[in-house]
């Protein structure tokens, strides 16, 4: 048992002897309560030392862990609260507090109907009638969608890494005419643009899996889990978006946006390694060090007309030609009538 799970217990069991009227407690059987509670707990033989508690009733009565404790001793040799009312447990909030607080919940709110903080709700509830939470609109609104195809299946991949638990996965591809079947050990769960991804991996190959393509999913009792130990953090650092190769090196993308557009950019940098080459009247030209996959497109075409790709390349040229295509797509509509 860690140590401070250890020393919660002792302040737990300190605070239930501290606070009881019908009996005196001295140091040594205060002692002796904590070392009977870390038995219960860890089933072996657990023995508190004198200088151990000492330091616990002082670090109560301090404001170290915001407990200021009203501990006193009493006839020279017996402990007690001298507030018979106290308790570590009880909080004490002041108006700035209750503010935060209610800031706090009214976010939380905002979860309140998504798959995963369903039980959560009477969490929410019981923290606004403890703070006497008003009614107010959020001022924060998180961009969410909680009819999103495929948020039903947060749960169990959820549980399934948590827990260790191999997947069998049917899955059906926007491409595919098919649903496919796979086995799978799930290590991440990942949100990009509103749209929920499972990172996992099947023979050490690591790949993802779109949730609002699967149609079933169920446990695969029978296959040992593979623990990638992935980081999310380093995962992801060398892409935008969710789809990283295992063989593709980073590559710097230049890029101009004009002057209209380029304080967007600048205060929304696209990737982490952003930073500004040149800037003038025109606009500004900026450099990351990325993957090139299908979301950086994406990103890059959306900005339309404001943003040329200097390099990579191949990267100038693709864009180049779905440019062409969209402009030739526009060129050949026929309007029936006119607006």
């Amino acid at each position: 048992m860690s140590s401070n799970k250890n020393a919660l217990i002792r302040y737990k069991t300190l605070d239930k002897c501290l606070k009881n009227k019908y009996k005196k407690y001295t140091l040594e059987d205060l002692i002796d309560e904590c070392s009977e509670a870390l038995f219960e707990f860890e089933g072996k033989e657990s023995f508190v030392s004198k200088r151990t508690v000492q330091l616990d009733l002082q670090n109560m009565r301090s404001e170290k862990f915001g407990y200021e404790a009203p501990i006193e001793v009493y006839e020279r040799k017996y402990y007690r609260y001298s507030d018979p009312e106290y308790s570590i447990h009880n909080i004490s909030v002041n108006e700035s507090d209750l503010k935060a607080m209610n800031n706090a919940v009214q976010i939380l709110k905002q979860f309140k109907d998504f798959s995963m903080f369903k039980e959560m709700n009477g969490v929410i509830q019981k923290l606004e009638d403890s703070i006497h939470s008003t009614n107010q609109k959020s001022i924060i609104h998180l961009d969410k969608n909680e009819q999103l195809k495929g948020l039903e299946h947060i749960d169990i991949l959820y549980d399934a890494i948590l827990n260790k638990k191999v997947l069998n996965i049917i899955y059906k591809s926007f491409k595919a005419r098919t649903s496919d079947s796979y086995v799978v050990h799930p290590q991440l769960l990942k949100e990009f643009n509103n749209r929920w991804f499972l990172i996992c991996s099947n023979k050490h190959y690591v790949y993802n899996l779109a949730l609002d393509r699967m149609e079933d999913i169920q446990i695969e009792e029978k296959i040992e889990y593979i623990d990638m130990n992935l980081d999310g953090d380093e995962y992801f650092k060398d892409i935008v978006g969710v789809s990283v190769s295992p063989t593709m090196a980073s590559r710097n993308v230049v890029f101009f946006v004009d002057a209209a557009n380029a304080p967007y950019v600048k205060t929304k940098p696209f990737h982490a390694s952003q930073e500004i080459v040149s800037e003038t009247h025109e606009g500004t030209i900026f450099k990351i060090c990325v993957q090139l996959n299908f979301e950086l497109e994406r990103l890059l075409l959306g900005f339309g007309e404001s943003l040329v790709v200097h390099k990579p390349r191949k990267l100038r040229l693709r864009l180049q030609e779905k440019f062409m295509e969209a402009h030739k797509n526009y060129k050949n509509l026929v309007m029936d009538d006119e607006d």
